[in-house]
């Protein structure tokens, strides 16, 4: 009786045991992923300057459905506001480099200039186009301030397609794309911009 009556009590422990991790692992799992998914929305928000938004730019798409441009597709958009007013457009968008597809965030202000552009996806060629990856980028800070007039339609090329930007070293068609993909996103801001904005009409 006494070799039953053990098994029972470390059965019974065992049990309470499983029960008390199996619920430690319920109620930590939604700490778990709101924790997850702040570090992936902080990651993404690293293009945007802090001090540009109070609210939270991707629970705010404007875009439902990708949309194929000239030489890229634009996968979403998101409106960045700062005390309601319209302060960014987050654009991510999706060209076709010399290993395989990019995936880039660019974040534009409500005039048409570029506030950043960062590397989402990639599999450039390691030493080469792989340049592209990494925050902050250099070679990506120099869209900066650019738009869609400044430099016009023509600038936006490589300086070796008589353009006005330098490529990145080692990796014409990375830089191509990347800078296509740019313009292109430019030029969908500028035909849409009230869309992404939020502007009224007599603004």
């Amino acid at each position: 009786m006494k070799n039953t009556a053990g098994v029972v009590i470390l059965v019974l422990l065992g049990g309470l045991a499983v029960g008390a991790t199996y619920l430690t692992q319920i109620s930590t799992a939604g700490r778990i992923e709101a924790q997850r998914r702040a570090i992936a929305t902080r990651t993404l928000l690293d293009v945007l300057p802090s001090d540009r938004y109070d609210n939270q730019p991707l629970a705010q798409p404007v875009i439902a459905t990708p949309v194929t441009l000239p030489r890229s597709t634009l996968l979403g958009a998101y409106r960045a506001t700062r005390e309601g007013a319209p302060s960014a457009v987050l654009l991510r968008s999706q060209v076709l480099g010399y290993e395989g597809t990019i995936e880039l965030l660019i974040a534009v202000d409500p005039a048409g200039r570029v506030l950043g552009v960062k590397t989402l996806r990639q599999s450039e060629t390691p030493g080469l186009g792989a340049g592209i990856a990494g925050w902050p980028n250099a070679w990506l800070q120099t869209f900066h301030g650019k738009s869609r007039q400044a430099p016009a339609d023509e600038g936006w090329a490589l300086k070796k397609d008589l353009g006005q930007f330098d490529q990145l070293a080692g990796a014409t068609v990375t830089s191509r794309a990347v800078l296509q993909a740019v313009h292109d996103t430019l030029r969908y801001f500028d035909e849409h911009k009230a869309q992404l904005t939020g502007a009224t009409s007599h603004e």
